[in-house]
């Protein structure tokens, strides 16, 4: 609840809570920006999991504050969307809400003089949300030549794989993850058009992933599948795996180890102008 927060260090953010970027309930973020100011490299955008019909993102408030410990120089959106629900659907909604939140925060970003780069970082579904607003070419977004990277943490990146529509749930998303009503080009399926392996392409975004040995939810033949696809298209991009469940890697045993690979390789990119 403070309005600033203090981390070890000596590091500070400003932090403005629960901000509306949209006129719906559900499109609001909280903003944390380093307390020096002289030196923005970019924006963090975490888009929280459970299920494209669940979750908020206080969810990912504690890892949200370990990160940025990492990253002192870089701004953090920690963003809520509009859940899908049974008279509503994932696609384009959500994606939609990914760019009235880039847009918001790049008209922020103006007022505060400073030109933003973002990274997407999701877990689940959030990450499967991440993967496909940076990917998909048919979507008409605003910003996507700004995403600098894309975190996907235990995301499905193809929803056609087998193995995934052993998912609990999946019965839901099968008939809620996109809306049908909106016009759609005939020669793409609509299966294809929400799934992010589909539209990558030499241009996409350089992606991090990292999927759980023992995850029941997201199955582990997701990292082979988006690894192949990107190593195709010679996208920069690395994959992990770590031991455990769908949850777990958020766990202390797992979080430093992801925080401190994205690290490594947000430094790859920044010593490779074209990866």
């Amino acid at each position: 609840k403070e309005k600033t927060i203090k981390l070890d260090n000596n590091i500070s953010f400003d932090v403005q809570k629960n901000i509306s970027y949209g006129k719906n309930s559900a499109q609001q973020l909280d903003f944390y920006f380093p307390k020096n100011k002289n030196s923005i490299k970019g924006i963090f955008v975490i888009v929280h999991g459970g299920g494209w019909k669940a979750g908020d993102k206080s969810d990912l408030t504690r890892f949200a504050l370990s990160i940025m410990e990492k990253f002192p120089d870089y701004a953090f959106a920690n963003i809520n969307y509009r859940l899908a629900n049974n008279s509503s659907f994932i696609v384009p909604n959500q994606t939609d809400d990914i760019d009235n939140a880039l847009d918001f925060l790049v008209k922020k970003s103006v007022e505060m003089k400073f030109n933003p780069q973002f990274i997407l970082l999701g877990n689940s579904a959030g990450a499967h949300l991440s993967m496909l607003y940076g990917y998909n070419t048919l979507f008409d977004v605003k910003h996507r030549t700004k995403i600098k990277a894309i975190v996907n943490i235990v995301g499905p990146a193809d929803l056609s794989d087998p193995n995934f529509k052993n998912y609990s749930d999946y019965a839901f998303v099968e008939k809620h993850m996109i809306d049908l009503s909106k016009s759609t080009p005939t020669d793409i399926t609509n299966q294809d058009i929400p799934n992010p392996v589909y539209w990558i392409n030499k241009n996409s975004p350089p992606t991090i992933s990292f999927y759980g040995i023992n995850d029941n939810i997201i199955p582990l033949s997701q990292k082979k599948i988006l690894d192949s696809v990107l190593n195709k298209n010679q996208v920069f991009s690395r994959s992990y795996e770590f031991s455990g469940g769908h949850l777990d890697w958020n766990n202390e045993k797992n979080a430093p180890f992801v925080i401190n690979s994205i690290s490594e390789f947000l430094k790859q990119i920044d010593n490779n102008k074209t990866p």
